[in-house]
Formats: structure tokens, sequence, C-alpha cells
């Protein structure tokens, strides 16, 4: 068995490389530009809310309070009549990069440091470059992809942006398969 702090190297190497990688595709690559659409009206749209001055946070319309109040035929008729909005409030000003790519790469390490135990319990050291790679590359996918899918189930994220992000993830998961398996320990 190996231990975790053994693994430092792999861990951000691949770490690095998945925010690498991450940058070239969102910046350079076209297929995420259709993730978002336009709201009719935009500026009508935004002049409608601002007085509201609503708080950062996610939401739900209609927003039922409990299990009882989904059965009401007050709610029944909002949601008949609909729009039905599922959306995430962010704060007022500038938007900044800065701080959601640090916590990307964060992420990131979060993701390699799993890679690194579920493979160092599985993995003997000295085995085979592809040995490592199943092991790591496995839980990388499910740690960067899998657990997109339910903001499509239960959300109704567009499963177009779902997949597309599920291919992200398979390449975040190679990149950190193939760094574990070229600096695993021998």
């Amino acid at each position: 068995m190996i231990s975790i702090a053994a693994l430092w190297l792999p861990i951000l190497v691949s770490a690095v490389l998945v925010f690498v990688v991450s940058s070239i595709i969102h910046m350079l690559l076209p297929y995420h530009k259709s993730d978002f659409g336009k709201v009719p009206k935009e500026d009508e749209t935004m002049d409608a809310l601002r007085p509201f001055d609503i708080p950062p946070g996610d939401y739900v319309m209609p927003c039922a309070g409990s299990s009882r109040e989904i059965k009401s035929p007050e709610f029944i008729e909002k949601t008949r009549k609909g729009p039905i909005i599922f959306m995430t409030v962010l704060p007022t000003g500038s938007f900044s990069m800065g701080k959601s790519l640090g916590q990307w790469f964060l992420y990131s390490v979060v993701i390699s440091v799993f890679a690194a135990y579920i493979t160092s319990r599985a993995v003997d050291p000295g085995d085979e470059y592809l040995t490592v790679f199943r092991f790591a590359g496995a839980t990388a996918f499910f740690g960067y992809a899998a657990a997109l899918w339910q903001n499509s189930i239960w959300y109704k994220r567009k499963w177009s942006s779902t997949l597309k992000n599920t291919f992200d993830g398979f390449v975040y998961a190679l990149c950190t398969a193939g760094v574990f398996g070229w600096l695993w320990p021998s």
C-alpha cells in the first residue's frame, strides 16, 4: 500500500494539467457556447427583476413550502401557467473569474487526492501503467463527471450541456490517469 503523501507529485501535476486542459477547452473550443441561452427581452426581464433585490442564492419558481403545498390547487395552477424556473443569482457587480478559478484548481486537487487514495489501495508500487491508469481514471471520471448528471435529472439542465461536461470530465480523467500511470512509484 502506498501512502497519499508519497503521491503528492502525481496529485499536483494532474491537478495542474486538468486546470490547463480545462482552460483550453473553455477558451479555445466552441462547443460550450450553447450551454446557456439568452432570455427573450433580456433587458426588460432584468429591469423587471431588479426592484426585488434578490439576494445571491439558488431559487425555484414556483416554490412549494412543503410536500402538502405541492398538491394544492394554487400551486398546481402556478405550475400550469408557468414559467417554471430554476435560477442562481450571483452578487451584483463585476464578474471576476479569479475566485472561481482558484476553487476549480482546489477541486481538481481534491479529485486527484481521491484518485490517489483509491488507486493506492488497489494498486501496488511498480504495477503496470494500465492498471494504475484504470483505477485513477475511473475515480477521476466519477469525480469530474458523474455528479453532474443529477442536475439534468432533477433541475432539468439541458442534457446536451451535461453530456458536453461529461465529455470534459472524461478528458480530465484521462489526464489524471495518464499522470498517475506515468508518475506511479516503482
